[in-house]
């Protein structure tokens, strides 16, 4: 039977037949493992499975390989070590590492020692068999290491900044861009959530397709079926022609699902199921149509509370949520103001065919000061703003930007003055706006190590955590309220 290795006496063996691909797997994930005997046995290829890397290297000795695919946590040793040993004596081999505890930092390390992809499970078994094959097959090519990528002087492609932060995202970005795995950007709103949607697809292989962006909460419920998928002369009232819907628009290219969250139910088991079988009717049409696509979508919604709540289908979930991308606030990423302020600075003096205006020594710092809470759409406005008011002079000044002039310093043994706004204020929401600033600001300080971060605040470990968790979970609810329709 096509895609089974045989065993022999002693170790296992392929059997001597011609094929598209050699293929060995070191796991014990049943239900991956299922999935790609029945890839290959759709594509003719050749699948032999061994539970232990050690086995694998034995194999790789004795017989050739087109792929191999390793699974995290198989064997004693690291999948660093396993990975050398694997490229020592086939340096040209294509290896797909599965992880099962999924680690950017060890994507990192891995693509460096000459990993061709990293898939996380079990997100890996949801692939169709379809989806797997052109991700094995498109291994041919080895990924750059980051360190080896030469980004512009903006980032890469439109991304800015150089900031511990904002280097993971262009990392990530650059290592998944080339393949064709779905990708699940979340974010505050004004981050730049589509901006990085736009270098992925601007750095992968559908470059020079389109790419069609969606706004799902921008999209009326009773329309939203004919506009994901189109509808036939007739569909519904109205319908006065034929129109083709926002995935067939982005056939052999790219779709952007923004605001993936406002989704309602039963609008997302049709999209999970286009997702699942790419293929699609248009309403009132019972012909189906088969589509190449490649998705990313976004939110700044927190949509694994969203599955607990039972407002978002898990299912679906998981098909999103293949790559996760987290796009840092602004005020995690400070150090890049700099840069984005002469990048904006540049863009919209080029727009309005003014002459280049700078940011002053003290505006720029009044700018690094301030918190953002509309993180860079924020600063951006702030910017235009500037430069409109500055008419022909060419450098801005503090005045130019009424913002704050400065946060508020603790712990210098007087207290600053607090003014109560006239129309007064939601105490407990200022308190726990606070608060989350305080235990963020620790927790970024520290490097992302709650102990020591409690310590900076004089706090447990356990009563950081705690208190963070709480924060973080009052403030997504209190977003979703601000940002459901009426709300």
């Amino acid at each position: 039977m096509p895609g089974i290795g045989q065993l022999s006496a002693g170790r296992p063996r392929l059997d001597r037949m011609e094929s598209k691909l050699r293929i060995l797997y070191t796991g014990r994930d049943e239900a991956f493992a299922d999935l790609l005997s029945r890839t290959c046995a759709r594509q003719s290829a050749i699948m032999l499975r061994v539970p232990e890397p050690r086995e694998a290297c034995w194999l790789l000795d004795e017989q050739h390989f087109d792929r191999v695919v390793l699974e995290t946590g198989s064997g004693s040793a690291s999948p660093e070590v396993i990975l050398e040993q694997f490229l020592r004596n086939s340096p040209r081999l294509a290896v797909l590492v599965l992880a099962r505890c999924p680690d950017y930092a060890e994507s990192v390390r891995l693509a460096r020692l000459g990993a061709r992809a990293y898939l996380p499970l079990p997100e890996a078994s949801l692939l169709s068999t379809d989806e797997l094959f052109a991700l094995i097959d498109g291994l041919a090519e080895p990924l750059a290491a980051p360190d080896r990528l030469q980004p512009s002087e903006g980032g890469i492609a439109g991304l800015v900044g150089r900031s511990p932060a904002m280097a993971k995202v262009t990392q990530l970005v650059q290592l998944i861009a080339p393949r064709q795995s779905t990708v699940l950007i979340s974010g505050r709103t004004g981050t730049g959530k589509e901006l990085v949607a736009r270098a992925i697809h601007g750095a992968s292989r559908r470059a020079q397709q389109p790419m069609v962006m969606v706004n799902c909460g921008a999209i009326p419920e009773n329309l939203m079926e004919a506009e994901f998928f189109g509808h036939v002369k007739g569909a519904f009232t109205g319908a006065v022609a034929q129109r083709i819907g926002r995935f067939e628009q982005a056939n052999g290219g790219t779709i952007f699902l923004d605001e993936i969250g406002e989704l309602p139910i039963e609008m997302q088991s049709k999209l999970l199921r286009v997702l699942q079988e790419r293929e699609l009717q248009r309403v009132g049409s019972s012909q189906t149509m088969t589509i190449d696509v490649r998705v990313i979508a976004a939110t700044n919604r927190d949509l694994g509370k969203m599955v607990q709540r039972g407002t978002f289908r898990e299912d679906l979930f998981y098909r999103l949520n293949v790559v996760p991308i987290m796009v840092p606030s602004l005020a995690e990423r400070c150090d890049d103001i700099p840069l984005l302020v002469d990048h904006i600075l540049e863009k919209v003096c080029r727009r309005e065919k003014l002459s280049q205006k700078t940011a002053g020594s003290e505006a720029m710092a009044r700018l690094m000061e301030y918190r953002w809470p509309g993180n860079v759409r924020q600063l951006e406005n702030a910017i235009e703003k500037a430069v409109a008011l500055a008419g022909s002079r060419r450098t801005l000044y503090p005045s130019d930007f009424p913002v704050p002039a400065s946060p508020v310093q603790l712990g210098s043994g007087f207290m600053p003055e607090v003014r109560l706004p006239a129309e007064g204020l939601d105490l407990d929401s200022i308190v726990m706006q606070f608060e989350l600033r305080l235990l963020k600001q620790a927790l970024e300080r520290s490097g992302g190590n709650k102990t020591r971060a409690a310590d900076l605040l004089r706090l447990k470990r356990t009563t950081f955590a705690a208190k963070l968790r709480t924060l973080d979970e009052r403030e997504d609810d209190q977003d979703s309220n601000e940002t459901s329709p009426g709300g």
